[in-house]
């Protein structure tokens, strides 16, 4: 059961995943045909199952898929543009094997050291608290723009694939909604056997649990057939053999390994340029912190699961830089939509599916198979769970009185003023003008960040216009930000706040006095504050 959930996760993330490599590769003059494509597909998705390990049994320890990140795709996209000529003006048809790839190769390592040392930066922010330092003043209304723009900022991404061909989408669309909704409750009979009481009936509820990974598999089926009907015209987005090329490509085992394309290289503008993704990707992950624990039946993160989390993912960053992703990793927000669909918040399901991104991630025609699904089949699925994402980010107002004129133009400003900046600079590109073309890369990009821009003006409006606490919603919402070592052990919500602890040496942890003053560890109570 664990397998097929954990590999319900891997679609999910696999198709957001793959689509990085395809946008960097032309960048960097890889030929289509070039196997080396199938390389980088291998490595993210390897570097993904092990940074998902990472996170959820050390870091912020809730069911969160770990994949590579688009905040970081602008800043790449802008140092290599700035450094690199384009390959137009290469005579590539000219050269030897062996220099198109040193062509390339060159490329990706500039990419990989401005990621791998701005990484550190993240690093030091959560191992250090700093995080913690914001987190215990952001309120509900700072947290429900930051959530719900998560998901409106993807309905971009999600309504371009599913445009394709809206007719598969909305068969996968159809499927999900009948699976998860309507049919969630019914169970499907499976014969089992015990040698004391024999033959025998198992209840499933298989709609229930695989929503997602049948109608990926009805909906990829489906098109399958199609294609090989000829039904869909050449190069119909929604055929299934556009990426065969790819597939007969790709060896069948692979092992992704530090330094693979050499040693990276390191420029003072790449790192600052590729600092505003790292920002935007950490303003993003909180709250997909929030988002999962909520959706996941978790109490809210503590400070010290939030400050564990940044700084695991910006050990991700570094090693996805050394490996050679050509991208860091983030927490993945179409996971947490799957999670609101099947409704299984289980962290060992999770781990199971960075073990299935682990193993495909080293059988490369395997991986390069499921390339094959068809992107108006992710475009359906995308549309749920984004939906998902959005409503989580909405249902934190319980916690705030929406009778309160100043709450809600809170609210309404910030998502509104979040969409509006990010839709302005998506049709003004270079309007940042300063004098400085880094200091105009890290604004634009964080700028062109919906959740940073609702999320940050949340966070101000709200910690500075008047208003009472219960007002506010703080003397619900800031509870779980006691120490919860304060608390009576029969307290409900100490019990639930273990799901944070360490896997290992808790009695130790406790028993010790000076782990309180560690921004990591459970105990700590540096920068609790506490509403009376």
């Amino acid at each position: 059961m664990c397998i097929l959930l954990g590999l319900q996760h891997y679609l999910t993330m696999v198709g957001a995943t793959i689509t990085i490599p395809f946008i960097l590769t032309p960048l960097m003059c890889i030929d289509d045909s070039d196997p080396a494509r199938g390389h980088i597909v291998s490595t993210i998705i390897f570097v993904s199952g092990i940074v998902t390990l990472l996170q959820s049994t050390f870091g912020i320890r809730l069911p969160i898929v770990q994949g590579g990140t688009f905040s970081l795709l602008v800043p790449t996209i802008a140092i290599i543009n700035t450094n690199f000529e384009s390959c137009d003006q290469l005579p590539l048809a000219n050269m030897t094997a062996e220099q198109r790839e040193e062509v390339w190769q060159v490329r990706i390592r500039e990419i990989q050291g401005a990621i791998a040392v701005s990484a550190i930066f993240q690093v030091v922010i959560g191992f250090t608290g700093l995080m913690g330092v914001l987190l215990t003043w952001i309120t509900p209304l700072a947290i429900v723009p930051t959530v719900t723009l998560v998901g409106l900022s993807l309905f971009s991404v999600a309504a371009d694939k599913a445009a394709f061909h809206w007719g598969i989408s909305f068969m996968t669309i159809a499927l999900m909604i009948l699976f998860s909704q309507y049919l969630r409750d019914v169970a499907v009979p499976f014969p089992t056997y015990n040698k004391n009481s024999g033959c025998a009936a198992s209840y499933v509820y298989i709609f229930k649990l695989f929503p997602v990974l049948m109608a990926i598999v009805l909906s990829w089926g489906f098109c399958a057939i199609l294609t090989a009907a000829e039904v869909f015209p050449e190069g119909n987005k929604a055929r299934t053999d556009l990426t065969t090329g790819l597939l007969r490509q790709s060896s069948w085992f692979t092992f992704p390994y530090p330094g693979q394309w050499g040693l990276p290289t390191v420029s003072v503008s790449g790192v600052f340029g590729m600092l505003a993704g790292i920002l935007a990707s950490m303003i993003e992950s909180v709250g997909d912190y929030y988002a999962c624990a909520r959706i996941a039946g978790a109490p809210p993160p503590p400070i010290h699961a939030v400050n564990r989390g940044i700084g695991i993912e910006g050990i991700g960053c570094i090693i996805a830089g050394v490996w050679g992703t050509g991208n860091g990793t983030t927490s993945y927000s179409e996971n947490i939509g799957a999670i609101g669909v099947t409704k299984v918040g289980s962290r060992r399901v999770v781990q199971t599916g960075a073990i299935i991104m682990l193993v495909f991630g080293m059988l490369g025609k395997v991986c390069a198979l499921f390339v094959t699904i068809p992107e108006p089949v992710v475009g359906g699925v995308f549309c749920v769970m984004f939906s998902m994402i959005t409503a989580v980010g909405l249902s934190t107002l319980q916690y705030v009185d929406l009778n309160s004129s100043r709450n809600l133009f809170v609210l309404g400003f910030s998502i509104f003023f979040g969409l509006s900046v990010s839709k302005w600079l998506e049709m003004n590109p270079g309007i940042i003008q300063t004098g400085e073309p880094v200091v105009d890369q890290i604004i634009t990009v964080l700028l062109q960040t919906s959740m940073f821009v609702g999320g940050t003006l949340g966070f101000i409006l709200d910690n500075t216009i008047p208003g009472t606490p219960e007002e506010r919603g703080l003397l619900k919402w800031n509870a779980h930000l006691q120490n919860p070592e304060d608390k009576d052990e029969d307290n409900i919500q100490n019990q639930q706040l273990k799901c944070y602890n360490l896997p290992f040496c808790m009695d130790a942890i406790r028993g010790w006095s000076w782990t309180k003053y560690i921004p990591v560890s459970p105990t700590f109570t540096g920068f609790s504050r506490k509403i009376k």
